[in-house]
């Protein structure tokens, strides 16, 4: 981990309960989670209370001085728009959320913002840009390159020096061959074996890897 000061979740949903347990398995103190769904207001995660909303002032003045932040929301949107925030109100990025039980090379460069879960492994000179959220037991063999706001799901293997612009989106479980290309906002359906390069925005899916017809 980055920091040893206490850290503000933005967001208490999903990936926010995952990011709870990323904090705890690194003994990293959490002061409370903020969500702009009220009806979660003042209830509990673990031992740990939702405060308010994500742009609550009275939380949001702590940030760079008491405290760090983390923003938990898996919607490239709304990610974006809190991370724009964080930088505009605080001059502060997110740090890093990641797992105790992930395997990092010392070789590999990782941005700001990024969520590593557990059993995650990142090989040696992988790059990865920041807001990137790599789900539980994902690989990232050597000399990958990963843009800002990729998702990759749970348990996907993505071969040596493939490259994933910038908000590409990974399902669970999908296979990626070395040397391949993933255009800027591309999806990739579950279970998908990705043979060749996938053009910007473009949704494929399938073994071998097709786009979807509209």
């Amino acid at each position: 981990m980055e920091s040893l000061n206490p850290v503000i979740i933005f967001g208490a949903k999903g990936i926010g309960k995952a990011a709870f347990d990323i904090f705890k398995s690194n003994e990293v103190v959490i002061y409370g989670f903020l969500d702009d769904d009220k009806t979660l207001h003042q209830t509990e995660i673990g031992d740990v209370t939702i405060l308010g909303k994500t742009d609550d002032e009275a939380f949001l003045k702590l940030i760079g001085k008491k405290c760090d932040a983390f923003v938990a929301i898996d919607n490239n949107k709304e990610r974006e728009s809190i991370v724009n925030m964080l930088l505009e109100k605080r001059k502060v990025m997110p740090i890093n959320a990641i797992h105790s039980s992930s395997i990092i090379s010392s070789t590999a460069v990782l941005g700001h913002g990024n969520y590593i879960g557990a059993a995650v492994v990142i090989n040696s000179f992988a790059e990865l840009g920041s807001h990137c959220i790599l789900n539980a037991q994902c690989l990232l063999d050597h000399e990958v390159v990963l843009g800002d706001f990729v998702q990759i799901g749970a348990g996907s293997v993505v071969g040596a020096g493939a490259v994933l612009e910038q908000s590409v989106f990974v399902g669970a479980g999908v296979t990626i061959i070395p040397g391949v290309t993933i255009g800027k906002g591309a999806r990739i359906g579950a279970g998908s074996v990705v043979i060749s390069d996938v053009k910007a925005g473009k949704t494929v899916f399938g073994n071998p890897a097709k786009e979807l017809e509209k």
